[in-house]
């Protein structure tokens, strides 16, 4: 079976809005990001992912991504568009149209371990409902928020009909598994990183550890 390398982009260049706790971590500059696009053109077993909506998918990542002949999926937090900071619905179809794949984020951004009945209809309905709406197509693919998920997270979003799940598990991934590993760039990357994430890929042990965490994250 195929395996692919996935990788989580976040915010880019120069935070426009002020970041949650955290954040600044998986924040990285433009420079490193062009780096890293740079290593994965032409590499089919490398998938690119955006996550939160940030106007920066746009303004920076996009040009680069067309640059080089990539195509990426972007996954928007529906309940946060238009906000200071944050792609807007002119936006996202302007990532539709340059051949950008639109996937659901949720809508708040909320920890999906965590819902209430009420906030689950919005994170799991609402935001599928909106943004299959804004582009005109059905949206069926999500991107965990937090990479925080446990076995009732994983059967609520079979209920809601969704036909990949994306989480931040690290790692690389059977390229048709409907649970996708993947690996955030962070504000310290560096040629190591990505040496190591998109090369030889880490140590047995690191490995080992990486699967029985994701094994644990299945059963709890």
């Amino acid at each position: 079976m195929r395996a692919v390398t996935n990788l989580t982009v976040h915010g880019i260049g120069e935070a426009p809005r002020e970041l949650d706790p955290g954040e600044d971590q998986t924040w990285v500059s433009v420079t490193q990001f062009e780096q890293v696009m740079d290593a994965v053109a032409g590499r089919p077993d490398v998938r690119v992912t955006f996550d939160d909506g940030n106007a920066s998918d746009v303004e920076i990542a996009l040009p680069r991504l067309v640059e080089r002949g990539l195509k990426a999926e972007f996954f928007v937090l529906a309940g946060m568009l238009g906000e200071p900071g944050r792609l807007d619905s002119e936006g996202v179809r302007e990532l539709l149209g340059a051949g950008m794949r639109i996937g659901s984020h949720g809508w708040a951004h909320r920890d999906w371990r965590t819902l209430d009945a009420r906030q689950a209809a919005e994170e799991l309905s609402a935001a599928h409902r909106l943004l299959g709406q804004l582009t005109g197509e059905p949206v069926s693919r999500v991107a965990i928020p937090f990479g925080s998920y446990d076995r009732d997270v994983l059967r609520q979003l079979r209920r809601a009909g969704v036909t990949r799940a994306y989480t931040s598990d690290g790692g690389r991934a059977r390229a048709d598994s409907w649970l996708q590993a993947r690996n955030s760039l962070r504000a310290d990357l560096d040629g190591g990183w990505i040496s190591r994430v998109l090369g030889g890929g880490p140590s047995l042990p690191r490995r080992a550890a990486k699967l029985a965490m994701r094994l644990y994250k299945r059963v709890r």
